[in-house]
């Protein structure tokens, strides 16, 4: 515990070299070439169309929105949903970062657009549709979105026909994004946490895999895996979602027998979700909750190390590299596992750097900087520092493919020629096409080169140039880390998202009250033990002090007076003889919280000395 002891350096480091900002930018605006529905007067994407007005008409549900999952117009629920859950997390982890690069608002949109759609797809507490159209008829032709005759049949769960995996990864999204959304839209955010845990029970208690209910998906997006993962994955979402210790008990109680504690792993995806868990549970872990599990979450926490010390070549078995440095797995669509470890890699770091520590691999320790410095070298490696000079991400740089496998981008825009194109003439016509694609696809991540480097930028080559959403969702939060920094706070502190809007132009109301007492009568202020532990025949604690707004109003400019500290302090920054807001939070908003925690031999007095009511 001794590092604890010494105030962290939290200044934020950022990086020479690409342009993170610009490509954030652009991995977001590729979300808006994937969607389906009725598109909205924001829509930048102009290409693009109203498509897919009918889904969901055959089986008497609305199922018009949502995303297409990749070159082709089927919307397949397990990897659309986490595509939202790892949009959000992105958005949980660096919603500042985000934020400072003025891309807080369309990231919020791209999620609530996937989270629109899951919404009216939950018909009933257990019910759950999981797919429109399918893969056959759907790869029969090559038809952009705004024309195609394909089938639209809608396929779902229900307790019936159960699919675990399914509902678990559309609790974990719908649990996450209500996070997302909490300050800005708490009504919203409430009604995704009611779906979510709706979904959590049906998964639970209706057992089995989603693709032996709707067998259509299982050439496509079969789940290998099975379901426990996403049990546990959905649990731990939403255990951050609600602080409901029950979700902390079923990791606690179901690590073991599901897996979390067992698996070491060299892959985190769409169908495999343990080492997502096992970093987040790592978390908890670091962030003093584990309470009477605390042995059970330091088995999931030696699982998440082991999964980062394979990614670093440190550990018991290590992960297959190309000759340019990149993580490889498989030759069909690699990056979809470079861009979620790059992800797991970054925030590990993070979580390690803000509770002091190293990483503990077989070769020894390793310090946390490491995971982050892979986790930039792919990166970079996808935007163009690799043996090609190509860049991944289309639209960023000048060497990026120009025959993308995906229907919308190949075919010329249904608002440039309006002429119906047919299943089998877009074969014919833009598929076999030499030339480049008539419409830029900004920002979308391709398959990406073979085990030696090699890529070929050919439209058929669908194994190395077809796009994924989940290819992109963990860029968002990677790519704002590299382009911001740290932003100054712990990492293992609850996170309050920024509102994208400006504040109400009002007349602001200053009191200023004398520092004594815990509280004022706008303000409440609890403290309380979390944890405690011997060093050296010393006892120490761990303290969570609750800042909760009680009037009606936005509180600002808040300064705190704390005495009797004798010991570090984080979530809040010291300004004089006082503390403020951390710097990622520049207002409370009426009936919320913030949490900061210190670590002293007895409890600090903690008291209000100025604040002000917008």
């Amino acid at each position: 515990m001794a590092p604890l002891f010494v105030l962290l350096g939290l200044l934020p480091l950022a990086f020479a070299g690409h342009d993170y900002g610009q490509a954030l930018t652009k991995s977001i605006l590729y979300f808006e070439a994937q969607r389906s529905g009725y598109l909205p007067s924001t829509q930048r994407v102009q290409w693009r169309s109203n498509s897919g007005l009918d889904d969901g008409k055959a089986n008497g549900v609305d199922l018009v929105g949502g995303y297409y999952d990749a070159g082709d117009n089927v919307k397949f629920g397990l990897p659309m949903a986490f595509t939202i859950t790892m949009m959000s997390w992105s958005v949980v982890e660096y919603g500042t970062q985000i934020s400072g690069s003025g891309e807080l608002g369309h990231a919020m949109d791209a999620i609530k657009w996937g989270t629109d759609y899951l919404i009216k797809a939950h018909t009933e507490p257990n019910v759950l549709y999981g797919e429109v159209g399918d893969g056959d008829t759907d790869h029969y032709c090559w038809q952009r979105p705004e024309d195609m005759t394909t089938s639209r049949q809608a396929y779902r769960i229900d307790a019936n026909h159960p699919g675990s995996d399914l509902a678990g990864e559309t609790a974990a999204a719908m649990a996450a994004a209500s996070i997302v959304f909490s300050h800005s839209n708490p009504s919203y955010a409430n009604e995704l946490l009611t779906h979510a845990q709706q979904l959590f029970e049906f998964a639970d208690k209706y057992r089995g895999k989603y693709d032996s209910s709707i067998t259509v998906a299982q050439k496509y997006y079969q789940s290998v895996s099975g379901y426990f993962d996403e049990l546990l994955w959905a649990a731990v979402w939403l255990y951050k979602a609600t602080n409901n210790q029950y979700y902390l008990s079923y990791l606690g109680k179901n690590g073991d027998a599901f897996g979390g504690t067992g698996w070491d792993m060299t892959e985190f995806s769409w169908d495999v979700k343990y080492a997502g868990v096992q970093t987040l549970v790592a978390k908890l872990l670091m962030g003093g909750k584990a309470g009477q599990y605390t042995p059970v979450f330091e088995r999931y926490q030696e699982k998440a190390e082991s999964f980062m010390c394979s990614c670093l070549g440190k550990g018991s078995q290590s992960v297959q590299k190309t000759p340019g440095g990149l993580i490889f797995r498989q030759s069909w669509n690699n990056l979809q596992f470079v861009t979620s470890s790059s992800f797991l890699l970054a925030v590990y770091s993070d979580y390690l750097t803000s509770a002091g520590k190293n990483l503990n691999c077989a070769s020894g320790s390793v310090p946390a900087s490491e995971l982050l410095s892979l986790a930039k070298s792919q990166v970079d490696y996808i935007l163009g520092d690799n043996p090609r000079a190509t860049s991944y991400m289309v639209g960023y740089g000048t060497n990026y493919p120009q025959q993308v496998h995906h229907r919308g981008s190949s075919i010329i825009s249904i608002k440039v020629d309006s002429s119906f194109v047919t299943c089998r003439g877009g074969y014919a016509t833009w598929y076999a096409s030499k030339s480049s694609d008539p419409n830029l696809l900004t920002g979308a991540i391709v398959g990406g080169p073979d085990a030696y480097d090699n890529f070929a930028d050919e439209r058929e080559n669908y194994e190395q140039t077809e796009p994924a959403t989940y290819n992109n969702a963990p860029l968002l939060g990677l790519l704002a880390r590299l382009n911001g920094g740290r932003s100054g706070y712990n990492q293992l502190l609850p996170v309050a998202i920024a509102v994208p809007k400006s504040r109400p132009n009002t007349a602001p109301v200053t009191k200023t009250t004398p520092a004594q007492g815990s509280s004022s009568a706008p303000i409440a202020i609890e403290q309380k033990t979390t944890t405690s532990w011997n060093y050296k025949g010393n006892t120490y604690n761990r303290y969570s002090t609750i800042v909760t707004n009680k009037s009606d109003k936005s509180l600002t400019d808040l300064n705190l007076s704390i005495s009797k500290l004798y010991g570090p302090l984080w979530g809040l920054t010291k300004s004089g003889g006082s503390y403020s807001f951390p710097s990622w939070l520049n207002s409370l908003p009426a009936g919320k919280s913030l949490e900061f925690v210190y670590i002293s031999a007895s409890q600090a007095d903690v008291s209000v000395s100025s604040y002000t009511l917008v």
